[in-house]
């Protein structure tokens, strides 16, 4: 591909994207002063799409926003491997760029695979994501250790598979990429790939309409040591994908290499999921990660904070810590508004150097979480710490992780809820006043009586804190 041509794709890139969103006031704000200043060929055959912007507020803007929209554009009308960098204006130097790779999944009818070069040592990683930015805390430090171990000896600890399980945005492709990272850094010659379970699936689709299956096990078997796989519940219910991922498995464990994956969902609670993968997949270590308490919100922030040379008060960081409940992208993204709209507001104002409190509340009034406690968050709360289902809660089980949990929670609701007895039985499938009485009073005997049981609750107590904001 020549540089000409890579120009004119970079032109109708940015003529869709700005098309596709025509609406979205802030994207064009933002993206419009975005322009292609390079474009570097390397010894592979892949390019690098050089991009800048006018200031360090627009870089952060793209970095957190727009990424993911430029890969995906470019490569509907670039099929081969390519690099986005981006850099400041007239800053145009390594250390002022950030890169991102895109090993494309999609073909064309006419074409053939594309797989990495046998002698690049790592696919698809985000360099700003290692160990030393990830802020630990008591929701995710079991994983974050679990992730460090295996990134010291990969293949050799019986961590093999790692399952990293947890909500959305709350630091599982961090921890993969920390890995990679780590890897890379520490063992060059490993070859690593880090990749989605789409994309696996894109990958293996297109190479049974093209035949070209034998390429495709090459790209995740022959040609990888270590596999970092994210959102794995997407292969629910693909079963011939599904019969691809578990041959790779096998090859993996065979060969002493090391396994990654991350998925939203338990592996027992992913729908569609073959019982010969779940067990596959529990077979290593599950390591799940939660919303981080109050405390961990509020390093996370000042750690951020710094980054972006942002000077806060306490009870600014306080105040954004409790609002932002919902995910640590949700976190990040308040601060990220805080820096923005205080830039502009700088900008405009020579007297407005300092951020106040009133300040922060009114540029986050309308990205302040709604939720509220209710009887289905803590049945929530509680199954995922339990490890089950709501449906056990509500089910006539008398085994003794599952009536632990139900009277748990019938304690918890009762606490923390102004609900009746009634509303209570009702929520667990119709269960009588008598029984909640029960169930709390055997909860309170318990807490006298188990120490392990009280530290259990302290922490769900904790969780419900979190969720409040309390």
């Amino acid at each position: 591909m020549k540089k000409e041509q890579c120009a004119d794709i970079w032109s109708l890139v940015k003529s869709n994207i700005l098309e596709q969103n025509k609406n979205n006031t802030p994207l064009i704000m933002w993206f419009k002063t975005t322009d292609l200043v390079e474009v570097i060929e390397d010894s592979s055959g892949g390019v690098e799409f050089s991009l800048s912007v006018p200031s360090e507020i627009h870089k952060d803007w793209v970095n957190n926003n727009l990424i993911d929209i430029l890969l995906s554009e470019i490569n509907k009308n670039y099929s081969d491997t390519f690099k986005i960098s981006i850099c400041v204006k007239n800053k145009h130097s390594l250390k002022n760029t950030n890169t991102y790779q895109n090993i494309p999944e999609a073909i064309e009818s006419n074409s053939s695979i594309k797989m990495p070069d046998s002698s690049q040592s790592y696919v698809g990683l985000q360099k700003d994501y290692v160990f030393s930015k990830f802020v630990v805390g008591r929701n995710n430090e079991f994983a974050h250790a679990a992730c460090y171990a295996i990134a010291q000896k990969p293949g050799t600890t019986n961590y093999n598979p790692l399952f990293i399980c947890g909500p959305t945005g709350m630091g599982k492709t961090h921890l993969l990429n920390s890995v990679g990272n780590y890897i890379k850094e520490h063992y060059p010659e490993k070859k690593i790939l880090y990749t989605t379970a789409e994309k696996f699936l894109n990958d293996a689709i297109n190479s049974v309409r093209h035949r070209q299956m034998d390429r495709f096990r090459q790209k995740y078997r022959e040609s990888c040591d270590i596999l970092l796989m994210d959102d794995i519940q997407i292969l629910g219910n693909k079963q011939m994908v599904q019969e691809e991922f578990f041959n790779t498995l096998n090859h993996f464990f065979a060969s002493n290499h090391q396994v990654v994956v991350a998925s939203d969902k338990m592996p027992k609670d992913i729908n569609g999921l073959e019982e010969r993968i779940r067990t596959r997949l529990e077979w290593g270590l599950v390591a799940d990660i939660h919303m981080p308490d109050l405390e961990t919100r509020i390093a996370i922030l000042k750690y951020k904070a710094e980054q972006y040379k942002l000077s806060l008060h306490s009870s600014i960081i306080e105040y954004i810590a409790k609002i932002s409940k919902r995910s640590i992208r949700e976190l990040e993204g308040n601060l990220n508004k805080i820096k923005i709209f205080s830039d502009f507001k700088k900008s405009s104002y020579s007297d407005s150097s300092v951020i106040s409190l009133d300040f922060v509340k009114k540029t986050l009034i309308n990205h302040i979480s709604e939720e509220k406690l209710t009887i289905d968050e803590i049945q929530k709360i509680c199954s995922c710490y339990f490890k089950l289902n709501i449906k056990d809660l509500k089910s006539k089980s008398r085994t003794k992780q599952i009536v632990t949990a139900r009277q748990s929670s019938m304690f918890l609701m009762r606490k923390y809820l102004n609900v009746s007895l009634m509303d209570i039985g009702k929520a667990f499938g119709g269960k009588d006043h008598t029984t909640v009485i029960n169930a709390i009073r055997r909860v309170e005997d318990r807490l006298i009586k188990d120490a392990s049981f009280n530290k259990d609750l302290n922490s769900l107590e904790r969780e419900i804190q979190n969720f409040t904001g309390m």
